[in-house]
């Protein structure tokens, strides 16, 4: 490593040695505890490295930046750059009801003390949106929210179903200032429930509901309709189902925004160095990203008409890199919040994010829809009122 390699990392051997990668300081420790180790070192990659310091194989200290920067620097050394397709057998896995909610309590019920613990007070856990980008991340995600209510032209009296509601809080938003009638819908039990309390505090129970539901077994129809960051759960091959039961769900005349991560790679292909591979097994079982071509196909397959797309790859990088600072200045806090492993995989997870969005690895796209086939006249003829 140190002949092609000049980084500021050190590497501590079981036996006392240590052996530095460059005559800077080192920014990352990697202390190898016993022979064994050596092997995630010897051919390294993201998903190899994560999974050393995940399981305990490898200890690391560090700035996850900083981590997850080296690491990608020593699988590039190693030609372990190149995409994988994703494997035949999970292109075929049945996204079933029971296995969709399995998979969102595994990423998100750890519990609502540990996303608080990072997340904005709001507990928005989506990209945020940067008008100027010296705005605080509390500021950045009210300014997406009303962005999103903004852009899908809500009124007072509409009703708006939000797939995927999180914590509550573009719901609460929406019903509070846009003067909406609100149905948010989540798999997840612990968001459910303070969602619910969140509502009530904000004296809305009158007009937003939360439900413990799957999307698919909403009914009637509905003027407008949100999905933000749940569409990554649905799996590639299930899109155009997704976006037909969207389209049915949607009133005549209604509006759709689906806010939602993407890959890259035309094929749709996992991100370089394996960390695709990390995060399949870790992070999001069942997750899948699709090309933003794939996803404006599946979108047409689904009925709807595309009238607005907005690359925020930029925002996510920044919003990723903000949750990292968050995390790594109440660690010790976190740390207290949930088991050692959990935490290890967190850690570099969301400074992995920021990397991946940085570097073009994966995007966001918000993608403004209607029904397919209706009167133009209805459609604004500018964007200029989603900034007023």
């Amino acid at each position: 490593m140190r002949s092609k390699l000049s980084l500021p990392l050190r590497v501590e051997l079981w036996n006392g040695e240590h052996i530095d990668l460059s005559s800077e300081p080192p920014l990352v420790t990697i202390r190898v505890p016993k022979p064994a180790s050596l092997r995630y070192l010897l051919s390294p990659s993201l998903y190899k490295l994560g999974q050393a310091y995940v399981e305990g194989a490898l200890e690391v200290k560090g700035r996850a930046a900083d981590m997850i920067r080296i690491g990608s620097a020593l699988a590039a050394s190693n030609g372990k750059g190149e995409r994988h397709f994703i494997h035949p057998l999970r292109l075929f896995s049945p996204h079933t009801r029971k296995k969709d909610a399995e998979a969102i309590r595994y990423h998100y019920d750890v519990s609502n003390a540990f996303y608080q613990a990072w997340l904005d007070p709001n507990m928005v856990y989506s990209c945020a949106y940067f008008e100027t980008g010296g705005e605080d991340l509390a500021t950045a995600q009210m300014r997406k929210i009303d962005h999103i209510l903004t852009k899908i032209g809500l009124r007072p009296g509409q009703t708006l179903l939000d797939i995927g509601c999180g914590w509550g809080a573009l719901a609460i938003r929406a019903a509070e200032r846009f003067g909406a009638r609100v149905l948010g819908v989540t798999l997840s039990e612990n968001q459910a429930s303070l969602a619910r309390e969140r509502v009530a505090a904000a004296g809305l129970a009158e007009r937003v509901e939360i439900r413990l539901q799957d999307y698919r077994d909403v009914s009637g129809q509905f003027d407008r309709i949100t999905s933000v960051g749940m569409f990554e759960h649905v799996g590639v091959q299930h899109l155009p189902e997704y976006f037909s039961r969207i389209n049915a769900l949607l009133a005549p005349g209604g509006v759709v925004m689906n806010h939602g991560i993407t890959s890259t790679d035309v094929e749709g292909r996992a991100t370089p160095y394996g960390g695709g591979e990390f995060i399949d097994q870790y992070v999001f079982p069942q997750g899948e990203l699709a090309h933003l071509g794939a996803v404006i196909k599946a979108m047409q397959q689904g009925g709807l008409e595309v009238r607005d797309v907005e690359n925020l790859r930029r925002h996510y990088a920044k919003t990723c890199a903000a949750w990292t600072e968050n995390f790594e200045n109440r660690a010790e806090e976190i740390s207290r919040l949930t088991d050692a492993k959990r935490f290890r995989i967190w850690h570099v997870y969301l400074a992995g994010c920021a990397y991946g969005f940085a570097h073009d690895w994966i995007s966001l796209y918000q993608i403004v829809c209607g029904k397919a086939g209706e009167d133009p006249a209805q459609m604004p003829w500018s964007r200029r009122y989603m900034y007023e």
